[in-house]
């Protein structure tokens, strides 16, 4: 797929729209999917339902969060962005 380091390897549910995310280059760091978002409109609206929300899963295949029905995730890079600080660019870096 091209990605280097930011796939998303594991998903830890914290409550709310927040997630803990664990990425291919070690880096584990907390989201907030209603943050990131915005607000749950169009492709999205599902999310809304906490119920739906919390049946996330980290998909290998597709290296990010994905929701059942296959129509929902979040690129993996804006997920990295968002838990790290550091760019996509910047997987795997230390500080």
């Amino acid at each position: 797929m091209g990605y280097i380091g930011y796939e998303v390897l594991h998903v830890e549910q914290l409550g709310g729209y927040r997630l803990r995310l664990r990425f291919a280059d070690g880096s584990i760091g907390d989201v907030d999917i209603a943050e990131i978002l915005g607000r749950f409109t169009g492709v999205f609206a599902p999310l809304a339902d906490p119920s739906f929300f919390a049946r996330v899963e980290a998909d290998p295949d597709a290296a990010t969060l994905v929701w059942p029905g296959g129509e929902i995730d979040i690129a993996p890079e804006t997920l990295y962005e968002a838990a790290t600080g550091r760019s996509a660019d910047q997987a795997g870096a230390r500080a």
